[in-house]
């Protein structure tokens, strides 16, 4: 069950650098809850329940302020139906020169092969210096 839940999230991190988040979203559980980390630029809606809650107020925001963003997993751990990822979002802000690089932290929860939360953490302070940089 293990390496399903890890092949499961390398394959959304994948389709989420693709800016495929339809393939993304397929990924996900009818009541799928996207907790953002504290004080990111979507932390304002946090937590977010259901498909259409994550599409409009997760992908949806993030296709309209990144010109690109992507996840590098440096490590993946799985246990007891959550997978643990360690690793940097790579990205543009749209109208920015520079890409960014800050570190993360996700905890995915999966159930009979589909994910039923995310929760993330992030380097805000980071994000924050990033976006008002240029």
């Amino acid at each position: 069950m293990s390496n399903q839940n890890i092949e499961l999230i390398e394959k959304t991190y994948e389709s989420f650098g693709n800016r495929d988040y339809e393939a993304v979203i397929a990924r996900f559980a009818d009541d799928f809850e996207w907790i953002a980390a504290d004080n990111s630029p979507l932390a304002d809606q946090s937590p977010y329940h259901g498909i259409y809650a994550v599409r409009t107020g997760v992908f949806e925001r993030i296709a309209a302020g990144f010109e690109k963003l992507r996840v590098e997993a440096d490590e993946m751990f799985e246990a007891e139906g959550r997978v643990v990822v360690l690793g940097y979002y790579h990205g543009q802000f749209r109208g920015k020169e520079h890409e960014f690089r800050t570190q993360v932290a996700h905890i995915w929860t999966l159930r009979d092969g589909k994910a039923v939360k995310f929760q993330q953490y992030l380097d805000t302070l980071k994000v924050s210096q990033d976006a008002a940089a240029d």
